[in-house]
């Protein structure tokens, strides 16, 4: 999952600053969706969460993310990917 958009295309795809969806599934143990908010949030030296829904699978073994947090540019962006690529029980990340 070291996939990262480059900072040339978020800078010609986005206007900064901007709400940015990042779109993340993980397994639900270990409080994992208070993890990638946390780490969102840290990420992005916020005293509040970045605004965020979630959904569980049918089975409820997962569950989706959709954070919405302010960033003032492309580093931000890559600086929240990379965090929420350490988290355990991470499947996937959009």
């Amino acid at each position: 999952m070291n996939m990262l958009p480059s900072i040339e295309l978020l800078e010609e795809t986005h206007s900064f600053p901007c709400q940015f969806m990042f779109k993340v599934i993980g397994k639900t143990d270990d409080g994992f969706v208070a993890r990638a908010v946390a780490a969102v949030r840290s990420q992005l030296a916020e005293d509040v969460d970045p605004p965020f829904r979630i959904r569980h699978t049918a089975g409820g073994r997962h569950v989706s993310i959709t954070l919405e947090p302010r960033v003032q540019n492309a580093w931000e962006v890559i600086g929240v990917y990379q965090a929420i690529q350490g988290l355990t029980g991470l499947v996937c990340l959009f």
